[in-house]
C-alpha cells in the first residue's frame, strides 16, 4: 500500500508516545519529534507505511537506549486476553460454525493496537460486536477453498496479547500452522516472547521473520523466514501492517483485519470500523 498525505501526523504522534512509554527527557523526546519530522521531508517515492513505522522507531530505540518501549503494554495485553481465552473457547465450540466464529474472534483480537491509538479498548465488547458484525469484505469462501488444498498455513502475527485470540483460529484450521512474530520488538508487535506468553507454541510452529518491522516487508526479513515465506501454499495475514505491506502480494494472502483508521478505509475501500477477510491480489 502507497503512503498518503494523512499518514505524517500519526508517525509524529506514535514518535512521541513511544519516547514517552521509553521514559525519554523533554529533551530526548524533542529530539526524536524533530528527527521523525526530518525523515519524513525526505521519504523516497514509493515507499510503505510500515517501512517508515520501522525507522521511526528505531529513532526512538536510538535517542533513548530503549530496548521495547512497549514491554509493559505487551505484558497486560497478553494477561488481559489470556482472561478471556477460556470464554473464547466456549464460544467457538458452541457454535453453529466453529471456523467463522474462531475467524472473527482473531479479528476482534486486531483492535489491540498502539500504532493507531493509545486507547485500551473492552476486549468482551469488541468480540461481542464482532461476533454479530457484518463483513465489510467477505472472501472466506475462498479462504476455506485453499484451507482444503493446503497442506499448512503461514500465519503472520500483528500485536501482542492479539495472539492469544489467533490462538482461539489456530486451534480451529484442519492443517498445520507456522506462526510468524518479528524477530525484534517494534511497537507493540509480537515477537517470540509474546508469543510464548500466549501459549502459541501449544498449537503451532513458531518463527520469527528477523525484522523489527511492523507488518512484513520481505526485503528485510532474513533468508530463512523468505524460504518458508515461499514455500506456504496459503499464507494468513493479520492486522493493518501487514495489509499495507502486502496487499499487492498475490492471491496465496489473506488479510484478517479491524479497519481502524480512514486512510486503511480508503485504500481497501471499506468503512473504519468494518471487519475484513480480503484474499490479496499481485502487481
Amino acid at each position: 500500500m502507497k503512503i498518503y498525505l494523512d499518514c505524517y501526523p500519526c508517525f509524529i504522534r506514535q514518535a512521541l508516545h513511544a519516547s514517552r512509554l521509553a521514559g525519554g527527557s523533554f529533551s530526548r523526546q524533542h529530539r526524536v519529534v524533530i528527527k521523525t519530522m526530518t525523515l519524513l521531508g525526505k521519504l523516497r517515492p514509493g515507499i510503505t507505511p510500515p517501512e517508515i513505522a520501522c525507522r521511526v522507531h528505531r529513532i526512538v530505540r536510538d535517542e533513548i537506549s530503549a530496548t521495547d518501549p512497549y514491554q509493559e503494554i505487551k505484558h497486560a495485553s497478553t494477561q488481559a486476553a489470556l482472561g478471556l481465552y477460556p470464554k473464547l473457547r466456549q464460544l467457538v465450540s458452541g457454535s453453529k460454525d466453529p471456523l467463522d466464529t474462531a475467524i472473527r474472534i482473531s479479528i476482534a483480537g486486531n483492535i489491540i493496537d498502539f500504532g493507531v491509538s493509545e486507547r485500551h479498548h473492552d476486549l468482551r465488547e469488541t468480540v461481542e460486536k464482532v461476533l454479530n458484525q457484518k463483513y465489510e469484505i467477505d472472501d472466506g469462501a475462498a479462504l476455506r477453498l485453499k484451507l482444503q488444498s493446503a497442506d499448512h498455513v503461514l500465519f503472520l502475527a500483528d500485536n501482542a496479547g492479539e495472539t492469544v485470540f489467533d490462538r482461539i483460529l489456530i486451534e480451529q484450521l484442519p492443517i498445520p500452522v507456522i506462526y510468524v512474530v518479528k524477530g525484534a520488538p517494534t511497537l507493540n508487535d509480537a515477537t517470540m516472547e509474546d508469543a510464548l506468553a500466549a501459549g502459541v507454541d501449544s498449537v503451532a510452529e513458531i518463527v520469527d521473520n528477523g525484522a523489527d518491522a511492523p507488518g512484513t516487508i520481505l526485503s528485510m526479513c532474513r533468508p530463512e523466514f523468505i524460504d518458508i515465506y515461499k514455500a506456504a501454499p496459503l499464507v494468513i495475514a493479520k492486522g493493518q501492517a501487514n495489509y499495507e505491506s502486502l496487499s499487492n502480494a498475490g492471491s496465496k494472502i489473506f488479510c484478517l483485519l479491524q479497519i481502524k483508521c480512514p486512510v486503511i478505509s480508503k485504500d481497501i475501500g471499506a468503512a473504519v470500523g468494518g471487519i475484513v477477510i480480503r484474499q490479496c491480489t499481485a502487481d
